[in-house]
């Protein structure tokens, strides 16, 4: 049950900051912020591909704090897309760490 409200959250959340923050583009923020999910490819790298008792941060290789703070640097800077994306990816990992209990 938790893994759909997971799965849920990680497609309205995205679409609620870029509505609440982003009014005049939110329909282009949003699918950028959508877009960021597909950082979760790095999952089929892992053996077994899913384990929904597994935390996905530090065990996945775009999950890590390398990369993370790679997104968090793009959130900064000046070319929207650009932020949207990094916008999108640490709201990903944020919802990530909630479910690993972080």
């Amino acid at each position: 049950m938790f893994s759909y409200i997971h799965i849920l959250l990680h497609l309205v959340v995205p679409i609620a900051i870029a509505w609440f923050f982003f009014r005049d583009d939110w329909k282009k923020a949003a699918a950028i912020m959508l877009a960021a999910n597909l950082v979760d490819l790095d999952h089929l790298l892992a053996d077994p591909i899913y384990d929904p008792n597994r935390c996905s941060i530090n065990s996945h290789p775009l999950h890590t704090m390398l990369p993370i703070s790679l997104y968090g640097a793009m959130m900064f800077l000046p070319w929207k897309p650009v932020r949207w994306l990094g916008i999108g990816l640490v709201t990903h990992m944020l919802l990530d760490a909630v479910d690993c209990g972080v």
